[in-house]
């Protein structure tokens, strides 16, 4: 039976290569343009986010997840954000992933979270009928937004498209 362990900062690596992973499975290995240093310093110096390692008996890692705490002002209380979760193609279907979702569960609930939210692609039926079975509801009424670094910046200044 896999484990799942929390990641070490001599990990970074390893799971830098499973994002990687991840990205080219999701037709976005173009797009991540960090490093396993990045990846260090967030996961082990500034404590970003967390991460996990799933390992088969015999020590191989077979998977990942990354996660990080919300809020949520409605409830007053914090969550957990699962950023990714992912299992090595060779290995799904074997109730691995059920396995994370469980520690992650649990783990929510052993440090009083109220939620446990993520997002997955459109396209994604695999993971969207997975998520399904999981008893999630689909939030299809919030749609998510988002600034990257040079939107942020003309924020900042006051440089929006609506000040022009």
């Amino acid at each position: 039976m896999p484990t799942i362990r929390p990641a070490a900062e001599a990990d970074a690596q390893l799971v830098f290569d499973l994002i990687c992973e991840l990205a080219t499975y999701e037709k976005l290995r173009d797009e991540v343009v960090g490093t396993p240093e990045i990846l260090r310093a967030s996961l082990f110096d500034r404590h970003d986010a967390e991460a996990l390692i799933v390992e088969d008996d015999a020590g191989e890692a077979v998977g990942y997840a990354i996660f990080y705490t919300t809020f949520s002002t409605f409830e007053c209380r914090s969550g957990i954000w699962l950023e990714d979760v992912y299992v090595r193609p060779e290995h799904r279907r074997g109730g691995i992933g059920l396995q994370v979702m469980e520690h992650l569960a649990a783990l929510t609930l052993e440090r009083g979270h109220r939620r446990l939210e993520w997002v997955a692609l459109n396209w994604n039926e695999p993971a969207l009928n997975f998520y399904e079975k999981l008893g999630a509801a689909r939030l299809d009424d919030w749609l998510i937004h988002r600034l990257e670094v040079p939107g942020i910046r003309a924020l900042a200044a006051g440089e929006t498209p609506a000040s022009r």
